[in-house]
């Protein structure tokens, strides 16, 4: 594993070295003052997804996920509330319902925008993994809007949309085993469809587009573990921010074919980093006595959260306050965690649209 890191590190070095120094993960946005929007669509993964995978494919629709809320697993990969809800929560309107969700709720629910994420899933197609990609789910998002009956054209313009993508398109290229040199122009091209995405979701109508920056996936749990969960590694953020510098080009370039601006990098690298350095007295930031170490793990490699074995018995375990975690699972924040995230987020959610 360390091997490998190494050999993506001496590979991409000198590709990324340049451009290193100008990444500076901060915010783009317009000068121009906006009402808040009171809808959000919301398009991605894991970090996004609030119900959407069938129960009996996922391991969010499992005990112990929802432990804190709502007190059950609810579809969301956490301990509780994940990236999409602390964001309508900022909006001030309720989380959007998921798409697989959308006939069973009432017509004032689905005013407040809905959810087309899924767990697992990728920019492209992810290796063993059937669930619709972002660009299916746009299409899906298409379709209700052609439908009429739900949302109008003069709906989407008060509208924005969170676009989430954290990373599953490189995990399936490293499980794919493809090679290395194929990494930076991988990058490219997933960065490249992340903009496709973006636009066309512009060009259905919606006048604000929320792209989060990679979190440091060299921070992650299912990687600080080779380190007890003392440290991250550095290879693993530097192809991150290599991923990050690509996403501010390729923001910057859809701002300058749009008027107003409307595509902003949500900088969630530098957040996540934030909350893990924090020693001190934040305003609704957590103070995590270590940050790396996960909530609710396998009782060894073979397992994980939320596995049990033939006979029902749990084989994981959950540390005794999530609250006091920042990762539930070796991939996902705690609720407490993207509480803390968000609270970073805040004065740059307002700078959006006040």
């Amino acid at each position: 594993m360390e091997s490998l890191r190494l050999l993506i590190c001496l590979f991409l070095i000198s590709f990324i070295s340049f451009c290193l120094g100008a990444e500076s993960d901060h915010l783009q946005h317009s000068n121009v003052k906006r009402l808040r929007p009171n809808r959000l669509f919301v398009f991605g993964d894991s970090y996004a997804d609030t119900g959407n995978i069938r129960k009996s494919l996922s391991d969010s629709w499992k005990i112990p996920y929802g432990i804190t809320f709502p007190q059950k697993p609810s579809g969301r990969f956490s301990d509780g509330r994940v990236a999409t809800d602390f964001l309508a929560r900022y909006l001030g309107i309720k989380s959007p319902i998921p798409y697989t969700w959308k006939n069973y709720a009432g017509k004032e629910r689905l005013l407040y925008g809905m959810n087309y994420a899924y767990g697992g899933t990728g920019v492209f197609k992810t290796k063993d993994n059937p669930l619709p990609n972002m660009t299916t789910q746009i299409d899906y998002f298409q379709r209700v809007l052609t439908a009429g009956n739900i949302y109008s054209p003069s709906d989407l313009p008060s509208s924005i949309a969170l676009v989430s993508v954290a990373g599953n398109d490189y995990a399936s290229f490293l499980a794919l085993k493809r090679p290395l040199t194929e990494l930076p122009a991988f990058m490219k091209q997933v960065v490249d469809q992340i903009a496709v995405n973006a636009m066309r979701i512009h060009k259905l109508g919606v006048n604000k587009i929320l792209i989060p920056s990679m979190q440091p996936l060299g921070c992650l749990p299912s990687v600080t573990v080779f380190t007890s969960f003392q440290r991250c590694n550095a290879t693993d953020n530097t192809s991150t921010k290599l991923h990050n510098y690509l996403l501010h080009k390729a923001v910057a370039r859809l701002n300058n074919e749009t008027k107003p601006s409307t595509f902003v990098v949500l900088d969630h690298y530098n957040a996540f980093l934030t909350v893990f350095k924090n020693k001190g007295p934040e305003p609704g930031v957590m103070r995590f006595g270590n940050p790396l170490k996960p909530c609710c793990v396998g009782v060894n490699s073979n397992f994980d959260c939320s596995n049990v074995d033939e006979k029902g018995e749990k084989k994981y375990t959950i540390c005794e306050d999530p609250k006091a975690a920042f990762f539930w699972d070796i991939f996902h924040p705690t609720e407490e965690g993207w509480r803390s995230v968000y609270s970073v987020l805040h004065k740059t959610l307002k700078d959006v649209w006040i």
